[in-house]
Parts: structure tokens; C-alpha cells; sequence
């Protein structure tokens, strides 16, 4: 038996849609300076990692605790993993390229897993869904196959899986806010 939802509870379920949205694009934003800025720093790019991860973390654990989102419990465990990275980079940036490439590429893999694996829970887009898991995972044991890769080989994977999940993001978000208007109208 299929649940209705009126305005109301379709208002409170995606009044975070900006948010989405905006670390979607943060997200591209990063990968492509990533990309772009291979030369720069290892503790920055560990860093500015490190931020997007938590911050992004923070805002996985915290979708978990809503009623309606699908998979709660793979939603918390990929938040509490993500932030637990992000701490990790933001604390110890300067720990080597294997290290940084060790995190970042189990991140990776635990983001490509959760990612595939709730594909399948999607109607809509559920092909992207699969592809985004699947490319995450697969630069994912790439690195950690890896770890002693050269930085601009770890720089290109790594803004590669941030574009891949901005995309990801802010077509949620922007989902989560045609859903939002549709209600009202």
C-alpha cells in the first residue's frame, strides 16, 4: 500500500535541497582544482579533502536519522566513515602521498560499495547510480592496490571520485527541490 505524503511533510522532507546542492557543486568545484592544481601541496589537498569529507560526513550521519530516508543504516555507517577520514586528513596532513592515497582510496571503496549497492533501491536513474558506485570503487582499488602511486596520478583519481559525487549530490539536491515545487503547485 502506497503512503501519501501532503505538503507539509513533503516541505519538511526536502528543505535541505540547497544544502545538496551546494556540496554537490563544492564538490566539482574541488575535483577540478584537484585536477587542475596537481603541483600544489600535499597538506592542502589533504586538507580541503579532509573539510569536504567531514563536512559531508556530518551531513550523512545526520540524513540517517530522518524516518524517510531509505537505508538508514548504510546512510550512517558511509557518514561516520566519511567523517572519520576527514578528521584523519585534516589532522595528519602532511603523513606522505601512501598514506593520504591509503584513506582516500578506502573512502572510495566504502562510498563505490554503499553507492552500488543502494542503486538498486532507486527507480529513477538507478544506471547512473550503479555507474558512479562502480567508478568510485574501481579508482578506489586503484589506489589501494597502489598506495606509493605518484601525486598526480592520486590528484587525477581523487578529483575525479569529488566530480563523480558533486554530480551525484546536486542532482539529489535538485531532485529533492523539483519535488519541493511540485508540492506546491
Amino acid at each position: 500500500m502506497a503512503q501519501t505524503l501532503n505538503q507539509e511533510e513533503v516541505k519538511e522532507l526536502t528543505w535541505g535541497w540547497w544544502l545538496l546542492a551546494l556540496v554537490g557543486l563544492l564538490s566539482i568545484v574541488a575535483g577540478v582544482v584537484i585536477i587542475f592544481k596537481p603541483s600544489d601541496s600535499l597538506a592542502t589537498l589533504a586538507v580541503i579533502a579532509g573539510i569536504f569529507m567531514l563536512v559531508d560526513g556530518i551531513l550523512e550521519l545526520a540524513s540517517s536519522f530522518s524516518r524517510r530516508t531509505a537505508n538508514r543504516g548504510l546512510v550512517a555507517v558511509f557518514g561516520v566513515i566519511t567523517a572519520v577520514v576527514g578528521v584523519l586528513l585534516i589532522r595528519h596532513p602532511v603523513g606522505g602521498v601512501a598514506f593520504v592515497a591509503l584513506l582516500i582510496g578506502l573512502w572510495l571503496i566504502a562510498i563505490g560499495v554503499i553507492r552500488f549497492v543502494t542503486a538498486f533501491d532507486e527507480y529513477e536513474h538507478r544506471g547512473l547510480h550503479a555507474l558512479a558506485g562502480v567508478l568510485e570503487l574501481i579508482a578506489g582499488i586503484v589506489i589501494v592496490a597502489n598506495p606509493n602511486i605518484g601525486f598526480a596520478t592520486l590528484a587525477i583519481l581523487v578529483g575525479i571520485g569529488f566530480i563523480v559525487n558533486g554530480f551525484a549530490m546536486f542532482a539529489l539536491g535538485w531532485g529533492m527541490h523539483e519535488v519541493r515545487h511540485d508540492a506546491r503547485v
